[in-house]
């Protein structure tokens, strides 16, 4: 059996009768990080062979964990927090197990996705978990503008080193929108900072230093508004144009980004040129 289990994002009080029985029973433990994983064992007092298999080497293990599997081993695996295969190694290994029709099972455990979802109080009938968003402040911008159409909330991960410059995206290409950050989870100093995108922006910019794991909560677009806002297509075709990118190419790119008709995007290139 391949076990993916679940492990606690950061109250270990939320660990599962079901994940310490797993554990203590896997002949083989899979971890992002031993040492990180070592700590979860000793306050259980668990003892288990651990092997690393984060993200960087997850493709050479694939190989031979299945064997393990196929030869009656129980492997368990688990990331350094939360539920595996979600922004973090697991995919891989649960994809090669089922085509060869090994026996898969999940060991449910907390999700810092679903956790900030119902944290932020805002309406999540219909979701879309990004997670990171690039580095990069264009790159960024870039991928938020594609992430505008979706019919829903919009869930992103971010390190507190980045956050307040990721708000700051949010802030330039969704103004509109209330935004919840949530960060440290399960722990003693849980927090829920919502307001609207460029408020909330300005108050982490000025605030003090944040501390801990963070998820951004976006809220859905309202149902009555445009698309793909006017002044956000204007400020890319501006930005396209100065670049000198092709208008062909331009217009290609952003339709497909704002999901508008190429022909459309052209002749606003075309009309954008000739101000």
């Amino acid at each position: 059996m391949l076990s993916l289990v679940g492990t606690p994002i950061g109250n270990l009080d939320d660990a599962s009768a079901r994940m310490l029985t797993t554990l203590k029973n896997a002949d083989l433990l899979l971890c992002e990080d031993t040492r990180v994983t070592s700590k979860l064992l000793a306050r259980f007092d668990i003892r288990v062979s651990l092997m690393r298999c984060d993200q960087n080497v997850i493709a050479s293990r694939v190989e031979g964990v299945c064997r393990r599997v196929e030869e009656g081993e129980r492997v368990a695996f688990v990331s350094d927090a939360g539920m595996p295969g979600i922004s973090d190694p697991g995919q891989q290994l649960v994809d090669a197990a089922l085509d060869r029709g090994l026996p898969v099972e999940v060991i449910p455990g907390p999700s810092a996705m679903t956790c900030a979802l119902v944290a932020s109080g805002l309406a999540i009938d219909h979701f879309f978990f990004e997670g990171f968003v690039p580095r990069k402040a264009g790159a960024r911008e870039r991928r938020l503008r594609e992430l505008v159409p979706i019919p829903g909330a919009l869930v992103l991960y971010e390190s507190p080193r980045r956050v307040s410059a990721t708000l700051d995206s949010i802030a330039v290409v969704m103004p509109e929108r209330r935004v919840a950050l949530v960060r440290e989870l399960t722990k003693l100093h849980e927090e829920v900072v919502r307001d609207v995108a460029p408020e909330l922006a300005r108050r982490i910019a000025e605030g003090p230093e944040v501390r801990g794991e963070c998820v951004i909560v976006v809220e859905g677009p309202s149902s009555d508004a445009p698309i793909a806002p006017q002044r956000l297509l204007d400020e890319a075709i501006a930005e396209g144009l100065s670049s000198g990118e092709p208008k062909s190419r331009l217009a290609k790119r952003l339709a497909k980004e704002y999901a508008l008709p190429r022909a459309q995007v052209y002749e606003q290139i075309l009309a954008f040129g000739s101000k």
